[in-house]
């Protein structure tokens, strides 16, 4: 398999071509990413049902990342509680360098071993652990992944590259690999490009359908938005009478009354019962139940 340090050949005159012709070969490469997250699909599905289980046992999700691996992890984490109404500390980023990696490049921080074995601290028997590494081989990543093994997490890695430690031994001791195979860089290593591109798929991949398996979803439609300012209001009382069948004034009074949760006020509405009936009938099974 290629990695993303070898050299692109269709990127040989890269520096001698126009703005426009640089621009064609890097979305030809970008074509690539679709096919190669698509290839990754079984491998995302087994996570996304790991996943389910150790959230629906009171687990968390954890990302591991160095660089722009850990951004795109806090990317992702960061939409879970306005987009599907979860706890806050569902879905956790554990990042080379801490919160300033996020905001500038501290890239040392991904050879230190020691930081991830320290990170893994937080992490529990109980909770799934997402290394994220476009090399397969960051210290960081895997020391962290190591040690969260050790403590009994369910451990998976999500690369773009081989999964042998150093380019070494095999990384056997993980539960599951996601393997996305971008192949070379147009900037050899630049992993910013392709293989942060499918990374990021994959990642709205894998966190969307856990959401959806958990209920977090109703016919393609957001039920557990957190209506924090006026467009999630709207886009809110939308929901609720689309799905009830009634008026826009009366979602609104709905929403209220529902302590501005959607998809209490639909079941309040659906089945004319109190908020704190319908909150138990959520917590007992999904929408699509329970609305038949």
């Amino acid at each position: 398999m290629s990695n993303t340090e070898d050299r692109n050949p269709k990127a040989e005159d890269i520096d001698t071509l126009s703005a426009e012709n640089i621009l064609y070969v890097m979305n030809e490469e970008d074509a690539v990413v679709i096919d190669a997250v698509r290839s990754a699909i079984p491998s995302i599905a087994r996570a996304v049902n790991e996943a389910v289980e150790v959230i629906n046992n009171g687990g968390r999700i954890f990302y591991v990342g160095a660089g722009t691996s850990g951004r795109l992890g806090m990317l992702d984490a960061a939409e879970m509680h306005p987009t599907f109404g979860v706890s806050q500390d569902l879905f956790q980023v554990i990042t080379a360098g801490g919160d300033e990696a996020l905001r500038k490049s501290i890239e040392g921080a991904e050879d230190d071993e020691d930081a991830g074995r320290n990170a893994a601290a937080v992490i529990t028997e109980k909770d799934m652990v997402i290394g994220i590494t476009a090399s397969g081989k960051t210290p960081f990543v895997l020391s962290c992944l190591d040690a969260a093994k050790g403590k009994g997490a369910r451990c998976w890695l999500i690369t773009c590259s081989g999964t042998r430690v150093g380019g070494g031994t095999p990384v056997q001791w993980l539960d599951g690999i996601v393997t996305i195979p971008t192949g070379p860089e147009i900037i050899a290593g630049s992993t910013r490009l392709k293989a942060g591109t499918a990374t990021k798929l994959a990642l709205n991949m894998f966190s969307t359908a856990a959401m959806i398996k958990l209920g977090r979803v109703y016919k393609g439609l957001m039920i557990g938005v957190v209506p924090s300012n006026k467009k999630l209001i709207e886009r809110a009382e939308r929901i609720i009478a689309e799905i009830t069948g009634c008026d826009r004034g009366e979602a609104s009074r709905y929403l209220k009354l529902s302590g501005m949760k959607p998809n209490v006020a639909v079941v309040m509405k659906a089945r004319d019962v109190s908020r704190q009936e319908a909150e138990r009938l959520l917590a007992g099974g999904c929408l699509r139940e329970i609305l038949g």
